[in-house]
């Protein structure tokens, strides 16, 4: 088989990488000429994906090859579209890069190909948007989904470690898609049907918002009585309670798959839990408060939306430094994935001096700044348990 996956952002690239290392040839289609260039030399444009080089140093050129143009793809016998959803401002999800997606795959496909969708979608999107999008190429098709289930920096290992989840819009789709999956999976079930696994993956992203929703809630409790919240996580975990970790949700994924079920259904729960916990920001805001007089000198400490990945999208550290610049403050950022001139590419003062500050905020954990940050540590608002032992799991 030839297979086609279109989008080789954070999620599709080693899902291709993954095909082409199980032996099939696979095209890759992207917009950006930029990255197909760097894949078809073998070059990781996502460094945090180490074994993800290792592929491609072993199959760019070969059995993978990267292209801009559809028509490359046009003799593909399977199609696996996974380019992103985003949210506006008012929290709907905008189909315009999935719609442009699949009107292209539907113009370049072959009769009876098989198409298959990984992008984390509102329950119905693919029976109906996906289904209405590819029935204009007045061609006979197979139609099935499959949530991608990775997590950047650990994508690779993800497909030998987790089970992955398909369904087809018809018996014939779920049985071609199924046997597709089992040639680079180790673990794939067939669901009953398209709408269950659209809910199964909303599902995981809601299930880890509510929890650590639960667990902020928790942590202000905490400091409410003087108890070590870290302490009371690890004791109180055990086989019948997972209690997660407070602090920000930021990213592609946890907070923005509730909004999917929010918008079209009656889940007071689950929107509550996402507002809480988009109002962490206030209350890390006000323990600095409590640290800096307003027009003192602050440094957030990480600005990617979680360590160990290099993306800006979705991160919380953005609205914090806007909060904390309304609020008076003279706002600094470092983080160690970014260099001074992209920090100050994106519009904010630079600095990693810690001695210099009046306050700061550690937005996300590296372990090479403990011993640095601890010589502050009364000037520290702790968002990661940086300095609490218990923490570390």
């Amino acid at each position: 088989m030839k297979i086609a996956v279109v989008g080789l952002g954070k999620a599709g690239l080693p899902l291709a990488a993954v095909i082409a290392d199980s032996g099939l040839e696979v095209i890759g289609v992207d917009i950006s000429k930029e990255r197909v260039a760097k894949i078809n030399k073998g070059i990781n444009p996502i460094p945090e994906e180490q074994e993800l080089g290792v592929l491609l140093k072993k199959h760019a050129g070969s059995n993978l090859k990267a292209t801009t143009d559809y028509n490359d793809a046009k003799q593909c016998d399977a199609f696996i579209v996974i380019v992103p959803l985003l949210i506006d401002d008012a929290k709907k999800p905008d189909f315009a890069i999935l719609k442009q997606a699949f009107l292209a795959v539907a113009e370049v496909m072959k009769p009876k190909s098989l198409v298959v969708l990984e992008t984390t979608v509102p329950p119905g999107t693919t029976e109906t948007k996906v289904k209405q999008w590819l029935d204009s190429s007045g061609k006979p098709y197979y139609l099935a989904y499959s949530p991608e289930r990775i997590m950047t920096g650990y994508s690779i290992s993800r497909y030998r470690e987790f089970p992955k989840v398909v369904a087809g819009i018809d018996a014939e789709s779920g049985r071609l898609a199924l046997e597709l999956y089992k040639r680079f999976c180790n673990a794939v079930h067939l669901v009953s049907s398209i709408r269950t696994a659209e809910l199964i993956k909303v599902a995981e992203g809601v299930y880890r918002d509510v929890n650590i929703a639960l667990a902020n809630e928790l942590y202000k409790v905490s400091n409410e009585l003087g108890v070590d919240f870290y302490e009371v996580r690890k004791y109180a975990n055990h086989r019948y309670c997972h209690i997660h970790k407070p602090g920000n949700v930021g990213g592609h994924c946890i907070p923005i798959y509730p909004w999917f079920l929010i918008n079209q259904h009656n889940v007071p729960l689950i929107k509550l839990a996402r507002e809480l916990n988009d109002e962490m920001l206030n209350f890390y805001a006000k323990r600095l408060q409590q640290i800096v007089p307003k027009g003192g000198k602050v440094l957030v400490v990480g600005l990617s939306f979680r360590e160990g990945v290099k993306e800006v999208a979705y991160s919380r550290s953005i609205p914090l430094i806007a909060m904390l610049k309304q609020q008076g403050y003279e706002v600094y950022v470092y983080d160690p994935l970014f260099t001074e001139e992209e920090i100050r590419g994106l519009g904010f003062k630079y600095s990693k001096d810690f001695s210099s500050m009046d306050g700061i905020i550690v937005m996300n954990y590296y372990p090479e700044l403990r011993d640095g940050l601890m010589l502050y540590k009364d000037k520290v608002v702790d968002v990661k348990g940086v300095f609490n032992d218990f923490a570390v799991d």
